[in-house]
């Protein structure tokens, strides 16, 4: 038997994109119904789980999610999480926000927690 998260609290909405969004990257808001990429140390609102060639992209905004992590593994439990800047996320002193970070794999560097 394995263990298994994926889709618990699960809750997506369709948004524009500004700007290069990529699929599995976290998100923030831009402006009325758009998202675009996060910066390095930015708060994420949500993960583009898809993203569509004519502008749009489902993004994640509740649930729990994986993601690739840089630097420092995040520890288990509640955590501050900011964006990386390149597509993922990592752990912050100051600024992002607090998840409950439920999943490490330090071989694959993802982290799975609760947006």
């Amino acid at each position: 038997m394995s263990i298994s998260f994926g889709g618990v609290g699960e809750l997506c909405v369709t948004m524009k994109t500004a700007g290069t969004v990529a699929k599995g990257s976290p998100v923030k808001m831009s402006a009325s119904d758009k998202v675009t990429a996060c910066s390095d140390g930015d708060r994420l609102m949500g993960v583009a789980i898809d993203v569509a060639a004519d502008g749009y992209a489902t993004v994640q905004i509740g649930g729990y999610v994986t993601v690739k992590y840089s630097g420092t593994a995040p520890a288990v439990g509640f955590a501050a999480l900011g964006a990386d800047g390149s597509g993922g996320v990592k752990t912050v002193a100051s600024g992002g926000g607090e998840h409950l970070v439920i999943h490490v794999d330090t071989a694959a560097q993802t982290v799975g927690f609760m947006i």
